[in-house]
């Protein structure tokens, strides 16, 4: 079963984008993508609200996530959404295997 989390980061001033474009910038995105259990971390852009980005995160199952969630990682990206002052909302979906 693969469990996918969108979460919706908004900010004022562009702050969600310049988040996004820091996350990868920095290698965080890619430290991420290469974690166990990591099948897809990718951001959106969605055109109607320019100050919303939306990344589609989704893992193997709730064991990688748990383990992703107490990796120095999550601290860093903590403080990248504190920087810039963003609010989220999480949706989160499970997909059983097939």
């Amino acid at each position: 079963m693969s469990i996918t989390v969108n979460i919706y980061y908004t900010g004022k001033n562009g702050s969600a984008r310049a988040f996004a474009e820091e996350m990868t910038s920095s290698g965080l995105v890619d430290k991420i993508r290469k974690e166990d259990g990591n099948q897809k971390y990718e951001y959106f852009f969605p055109m109607d609200d320019p100050e919303t980005v939306l990344l589609i995160d989704r893992w193997r199952d709730q064991a990688a996530i748990d383990f992703h969630h107490k990796t120095e990682i999550m601290k860093e990206i903590a403080a990248l959404r504190e920087k810039y002052h963003l609010k989220m909302k999480v949706e989160r979906y499970l997909k059983e295997s097939e």
